[in-house]
């Protein structure tokens, strides 16, 4: 009987923007008696339950903070809340990934310069959202380029994207929004806003999924680029996301000799290491 061979990619986990933000909160939660977070600090519930034991809990409204001291979660907010939060008194904690700021600022910038500018994200993402406040009024978000009345666009166009999603998905909206808006665009700036980290993970990813038989994505299904991973390494092999190990699925496996594994960003590697155990238990490991 051949042995089955279970392999992790060669990047995975956490990223240092969730382990600096991780960090910032963790020693304030020892500084202060109660910390809000504005949102989640990273999108996975088993960080954000392990965060909740230390006394910080997530809230989605100024009326739902009491006094606290409220932390900007890794994936930034936009730059009215701030100012909000900073004018009602209570004390901010600011823990946007510096990746993410970057992008923030090539936004702000290209909008000073009177820019309409078109993210290249889901609008309903909280990046995305942090990032159309950045880039002002009249600022679109899309991931499709045919969706954009591009008669409204102007002469001055300036594209970015949200920091995690993938290359080649960010080349082609690019390509199809400059086709369709050539006739009424003069000037056109690009700015590459992606995440080499996260870049560097799919490229991992898709490496690993293209010599296995079966690929296995741990990460929170919320998370914008757990879902890219998954949506990666789909295209070359059966490929399933979970959050637990207790998901696994044994009927998965049947005939399988060779499986990889990998995870977003913000997993972490408790979660990792254990679906590594579940999986040798279900399958063994050669």
């Amino acid at each position: 009987m051949k042995k089955v061979t279970i392999e992790k990619a060669r990047e995975l986990g956490f990223c240092f923007g969730v382990r600096r933000a991780i960090k910032i909160v963790e020693n304030a939660a020892r500084e202060h008696k109660h910390i809000a977070t504005f949102g989640p600090i990273v999108h996975n519930r088993l960080v954000v339950d392990r965060l909740r034991g230390l006394g910080v809990r997530v809230v989605n409204s100024l009326e739902q903070i009491d006094g606290e001291t409220v932390a900007i979660p890794s994936h930034g907010v936009p730059p009215e809340l701030l100012l909000e939060l900073r004018s009602c008194g209570f004390r901010v904690i600011d823990t946007t990934c510096p990746t993410v700021r970057r992008a923030q600022r090539a936004a702000k910038k290209l909008a000073d310069a009177g820019f309409k500018v078109i993210i290249f994200g889901d609008s309903g993402h909280p990046e995305v959202k942090g990032l159309l406040g950045w880039a002002g009024g009249g600022s679109i978000a899309t991931m499709d380029a045919g969706n954009i009345a591009v008669d409204s666009l102007g002469r001055k166009l300036g594209i970015v994207s949200q920091t995690t999603q993938s290359l080649s998905g960010f080349a082609r909206f690019v390509a199809g929004l400059l086709t369709a808006a050539g006739p009424y665009t003069q000037e056109v700036r690009i700015i590459n806003t992606l995440c080499q980290k996260t870049q560097k993970r799919q490229d991992a990813a898709l490496e690993l999924a293209r010599r296995s038989d079966l690929m296995i994505v741990v990460g929170g299904r919320n998370s914008s680029n757990t879902r890219q991973l998954a949506d990666v390494c789909s295209l070359v092999v059966e490929t399933h996301l979970v959050e637990k190990a207790d998901e696994l699925v044994p009927g998965w496996f049947a005939g399988k000799r060779h499986i990889g594994v990998t995870a977003g960003a913000s997993t972490p590697e408790e979660a990792i290491d254990e679906v590594m155990s579940r999986l040798r238990s279900l399958v063994g490991d050669g």
